[in-house]
């Protein structure tokens, strides 16, 4: 079993690697447009009530806290209505891609999939897992893997909820499954946390056996972050939910019980270069990730898109190797934004990675 953790800072690992020669041959996308999230046809829609990602994003509130799961810690405003999608008619979470396995409390159950549930209820963290781990697998759906590219954990997904007893959440992959924790703000609360960990399970399935190296691991939770953050930012488009809360601070409803205001579990801009490693992942994948968020930025600034950017950084990661560099990583990315977006795109991604002392 494979643990990825989303907390500590401050520990010390060490890597030097480098990707296999033989990269993955990928095809391109061409000019069409990946359609948007949709339903199973053979499969049921139903109602939840969940966070619009997390309170802190939506309200702005940096003083908001956990308050022993009260449902009054947290105001009206920072939940919505939205389809949950997938299901399989059973009136339990499960569907097509994401089953809640178990779960502390009552499993939630509703003969007309009408999940409305608030914080105080065990249920309500079941339903954002559910309605998190899907949204994840059709954004991916939507960018075209599973269509024009191969599908990325294309299978139905285990979820556990608040059954791992620390303040801590993780992913397996044999089988696949994320394990949510508890303590604090319980991380089922906080949809950033539920896509990160969905976000290791999509480089084990891309590359199985990801994460054998320091810089791999730091990799691969700058990618959890940002992959969290993306899929949040795509539901508040489609939604039109309020962004109130700098995006660039992931998890800052989850962290709100062990960092100061404005909360940020870790952050896309603090500056990070390859001079500044110390040596351990969740520290460490704050070069990548900084680097990550600034080229999602170039994409919009040279009339691409985020979304375009996440097709193509997703699509890089198929020529990983289990063990990359940082180096070997970037140039896989450039030379997937080469071949998708064009010299002046790729460009601006490998002078982004170079700006954080990566180079190739």
């Amino acid at each position: 079993m494979t643990r990825r953790t989303h907390r500590t800072r401050n520990l010390v690992l060490a890597s030097t690697i480098t990707l296999a020669a033989a990269a993955l041959s990928v095809p391109s996308a061409g000019a069409a447009k990946a359609p948007g999230p949709q339903a199973n046809p053979a499969t049921t829609t139903g109602t939840a009530r969940i966070f619009m990602v997390n309170p802190v994003q939506s309200t702005g509130d940096q003083s908001l806290t956990d308050d022993k799961d009260s449902a009054a810690a947290v105001p009206q405003s920072a939940y919505a209505l939205a389809p949950l999608r997938n299901l399989d008619g059973s009136g339990y979470l499960r569907g097509t891609w994401v089953t809640v396995a178990s779960a502390t409390g009552t499993p939630a159950y509703s003969p007309s999939e009408d999940f409305r549930y608030d914080r105080s209820q065990d249920q309500f963290e079941q339903v954002m897992a559910y309605f998190w781990v899907n949204r994840a697998q059709e954004y991916l759906q939507s960018l075209g893997f599973g269509s024009t590219f191969p599908g990325i954990v294309k299978q139905q997904f285990e979820v556990k909820v608040d059954q791992y007893g620390g303040d801590n959440s993780y992913q397996t992959d044999k089988p696949f499954r994320i394990r949510l924790g508890k303590g604090g703000v319980d991380d089922a609360e906080d949809a950033e946390v539920i896509v990160h960990e969905y976000g290791h399970a999509v480089h084990a399935s891309q590359v199985p056996g990801f994460g054998a190296s320091e810089e791999a691991g730091s990799i691969g939770e700058a990618w959890g972050d940002y992959f969290g953050v993306s899929v949040g930012l795509d539901a508040a488009d489609e939604f039109h939910w309020p962004v109130k809360a700098d995006p660039a601070c992931p998890m800052d409803w989850d962290s709100t019980s062990y960092t100061d205001a404005p909360h940020c579990i870790r952050s896309f801009s603090a500056g990070l270069t390859v001079a500044d490693k110390i040596g351990e992942v969740h520290f460490d994948g704050q070069i990548w990730s900084q680097a990550l968020w600034e080229i999602r930025n170039d994409y919009v600034g040279l009339r691409k898109s985020a979304r375009d950017w996440d097709r193509t950084l997703v699509l890089s990661q198929f020529r990983y190797a289990p063990d990359t560099s940082f180096s070997a990583a970037a140039k896989a990315t450039y030379e997937t934004a080469l071949q998708q977006d064009g010299a002046k795109v790729a460009k601006a991604v490998k002078d982004r990675f170079a700006a954080r002392g990566i180079t190739f």
